[in-house]
């Protein structure tokens, strides 16, 4: 199917965070855009003030659904909307085409340098640290990233140059049929065990990917994942042998390293002043580049920023242009994400941070950053876990994750697009964990009651993990103790 220019555009699920940036690229090109959701949303106020038209709320009446796809060219389902949704069949039995997120993004990209970042994390942070790179350094790049990015003016950029950045997702074979000039894979792990059963599957999704990499592109991969190597073993094996691929981590005989990694302070120094943030000097085939200065703590985004070093660079953007960039990168939403502090009644205080984490590795990741920016306080978390499927297949991997804390709460699972339970309770979870010691169930609905009970008398940086609505727990919280500042929208 080739579509021209202004057309109608109609978004099934256009609030959530695959659909709504797609949503604003097609309005910033001029097409007429419609859609719905099931509940209203900040994200759905935002589309409708740019032109949007969009309904919440389920409808099943087929003369009303009819009258909606009037004038309608195009339907883009969300991937959680099921075939025989009501909105879906009424499409298709309009003959209009309906596309999931997979085919759209194809249609989208035409045209462009494409590059897709993938990964089985980190990579909306590197996705967001490269569209800022690009646009600083006057690429005027279009972007796509997974999460709110501020600085970025929201999860989409609409530019007039040659470059599109793409969060290129896994889950249901999002990032299958893209032609990416340059692909970027940060890591390679068993993950969404609803559609992957082994991690072979997932292995062999991302040599695919890898594989549509254009003869003429380019492959920047973490050298320090195993995950990584195997792909690329695969991926030498086909005809052909795959794009050139460069490699960036910490590990000896990279083309990108980072040496020296250690805590920022207050006072610039890595030493005596307040936790703030990530140094490290950065090596380009063994030869110093620069000193890389992040705002945000962890290895992990090290990491995220050695890929953009070595993509950008190889894009022509001088280092000295990205260094300087990625030093002013403040972050994504729920992405080690400040959401408030306050000093607790009687003494102590608690700063709360919201992170995305909802997978062992990610979890250990976000706890050793946390760890970081605490200083002398306490590390609490508190995990939601997301999906039955993910914590049956992970269950023994998420009970040893938690080390780097000093007491966890485990509360309910958020079930998200699940429905059978795999016999499974959050308390499975927390009576497994042996570290920290400090380790208890809590039902979601006395969470913050209990924090609120629990919190005084200590200094606490607290943790909120998963990719439910775990989010609102911060903003509850702080509520109930009276104070609380957003540091980062």
């Amino acid at each position: 199917m080739v579509l021209t220019a202004n057309v109608h555009v109609r978004f099934l699920g256009i609030g959530g965070a695959g659909l709504s940036p797609l949503a604003r690229i097609a309005l910033a090109r001029g097409d007429t855009v419609s859609g719905s959701d099931q509940e209203p949303s900040p994200r759905l106020d935002a589309l409708r003030a740019i032109g949007a038209r969009v309904r919440t709320g389920q409808l099943t009446d087929p003369a009303a659904l009819a009258a909606e796809l009037a004038g309608v060219d195009v339907v883009v389902a969300s991937s959680a909307l099921p075939d025989d949704h009501p909105e879906v069949a009424a499409a298709r039995a309009a003959g209009v085409p309906v596309l999931r997120r997979s085919q759209w993004l194809p249609r989208l990209t035409t045209g462009y340098r494409l590059l897709a970042v993938a990964g089985s994390h980190g990579k909306t942070t590197t996705s967001a640290m490269l569209a800022l790179v690009l646009r600083a350094a006057g690429a005027d790049p279009t972007a796509v990233i997974g999460a709110e990015v501020p600085q970025l003016g929201g999860s989409a950029l609409v530019g007039a140059g040659d470059l599109f950045v793409l969060e290129a997702d896994e889950y249901g074979g999002a990032f299958a049929g893209l032609d990416p000039y340059l692909a970027v894979i940060t890591n390679v792990e068993w993950e969404h065990p609803d559609l992957f059963p082994d991690e072979a599957a997932v292995r062999a999704a991302f040599t695919a990917f890898a594989g549509r990499v254009r003869p003429d592109g380019l492959l920047v991969v973490c050298g320090d994942d195993p995950g990584v190597a195997a792909v690329l073993g695969a991926l030498a094996a086909q005809p052909g042998g795959g794009a050139r691929a460069i490699r960036y981590g910490f590990g000896d005989g990279l083309a990108w390293r980072a040496v020296d990694v250690r805590p920022a302070t207050t006072d610039g120094a890595g030493g005596g002043g307040t936790p703030a943030g990530t140094v490290a000097t950065v090596l380009r085939d063994g030869a110093p580049v620069g000193t890389l200065r992040l705002a945000l703590p962890g290895r992990h985004t090290v990491l995220n920023a050695l890929a953009v070093l070595a993509t950008a660079t190889e894009l022509g953007v001088p280092a000295e242009t990205t260094l300087a960039a990625l030093a002013g990168y403040t972050g994504a939403a729920r992405r080690f994400q400040p959401i408030g502090s306050a000093t607790l009644p009687g003494s102590g205080s608690v700063e709360v941070i919201d992170d995305y984490a909802h997978h062992p590795t990610e979890i250990r990741a976000t706890l050793a950053a946390a760890r970081q920016r605490a200083g002398g306080r306490q590390v609490w978390a508190v995990l939601q876990p997301h999906t039955y499927s993910r914590l049956a297949a992970l269950l023994h991997e998420f009970a040893a994750a938690f080390g780097g804390a000093d007491r966890l709460y485990v509360t309910d699972i958020y079930a998200a697009r699940e429905h059978d339970d795999l016999g499974l309770h959050a308390a499975d979870l927390a009576k497994l964990v042996t570290e920290p010691a400090a380790t208890s169930y809590v039902a979601w609905p006395e969470l913050a009651g209990r924090l609120a009970a629990d919190l005084p008398g200590h200094d606490v940086l607290l943790l909120t993990l998963g990719a439910g609505t775990i989010t609102e727990l911060g903003p509850r919280l702080l509520a109930m103790l009276g104070a609380g500042r957003a540091a980062r929208p």
